[in-house]
């Protein structure tokens, strides 16, 4: 019997995953009885405001493989409409409008009512993360624009959160010009560095000292600049922000699903950690067997 919900799972979009890997993915038969479960009568999810997103999880080492996590965000509102870019290659985080990458949140609609008219689904509170962009078009978008697919995480910014971001860097990175030689690269941490010393370190020409400390004291006050007006903003944005939105964002929940184990099938490991920007509290919800 085809159970009302059964294909949810493979309606949610897997972030960050190869593209060469989601035919395998989402041809395998993974269980998600337990993420249906949630929203039926006494499940957490039953009656919440929903939002999914998919991601995978490297399992093993000696015979690695890639499993499915749906990640269920309780919200009243979407969590985000905006995508990270992250990758050894990239020097900075990127962020991204969903829309881009052609990603944003779409009505889940079960089995039972894909036939239903448009304004009998209006009441819908279940959304899903899709994304349209097919792997054929990859091709068209250069190498550089379809690698952005692999490297993404779902964006989530809590304003109450205190995390590293609060923690300013203090570290620029300088990239300086000269005429007769290479570009100098290095870094200076106007904290913990001495400049002189930065200067002695790289044995800079005598006619390149003085260009040299007033470049790395330019970069230094650009950053402190965009440090301080960055922080100036959150602080008026709490400041302004009304009690209902307050209210929104202290309801947030977060759950993570796993494929239920299955008896004879290898043990899946799971982890609460979903990924830094979701680096909140995350009720992990699976059983032992399916139904």
């Amino acid at each position: 019997m085809t159970r009302n919900m059964e294909d949810l799972w493979q309606q949610v979009f897997s972030v960050g995953t190869e593209w060469e890997a989601m035919d395998e993915i989402y041809g395998s038969n993974w269980d998600f009885s337990n993420l249906e479960n949630a929203f039926e009568e006494g499940g957490e999810l039953l009656g919440q405001n929903v939002y999914l997103f998919g991601c995978t999880e490297t399992q093993g080492i000696a015979d690695a493989s890639l499993v499915p996590v749906v990640v269920a965000v309780v919200s009243r509102f979407a969590p985000s409409d905006k995508i990270a870019i992250v990758s050894v290659q990239r020097a900075n985080e990127q962020i991204w409008p969903m829309k881009r990458l052609k990603m944003d949140w779409y009505p889940y609609i079960p089995l039972g009512r894909r036939d239903a008219k448009v304004e009998d689904l209006k009441s819908c509170r279940v959304f899903i993360l899709r994304c349209k962009q097919r792997k054929v078009g990859l091709k068209q978008l250069g190498i550089d624009r379809a690698k952005e697919y692999d490297y993404c995480l779902p964006h989530f910014y809590n304003p109450f959160k205190k995390d590293e971001d609060d923690q300013q860097e203090s570290e620029v990175q300088i990239l300086f010009s000269r005429e007769s030689e290479p570009p100098l690269i290095c870094s200076f941490d106007w904290e913990l560095d001495v400049l002189d010393e930065l200067i002695e370190q790289e044995a800079l020409a005598a006619d390149e000292k003085d260009a040299f400390k007033d470049f790395v004291k330019e970069k230094v006050r650009e950053a402190k600049k965009v440090q301080r007006e960055a922080r100036e903003a959150k602080e008026k944005m709490l400041q302004e922000m009304g009690d209902e939105t307050r209210a929104a964002f202290d309801s947030i929940r977060f759950y993570k699903f796993y494929p239920v184990s299955l008896p004879g099938s290898p043990e899946i490991a799971k982890s609460s950690f979903i990924n830094r920007a979701y680096d909140s509290e995350v009720f992990l919800l699976f059983s032992k067997f399916g139904r």
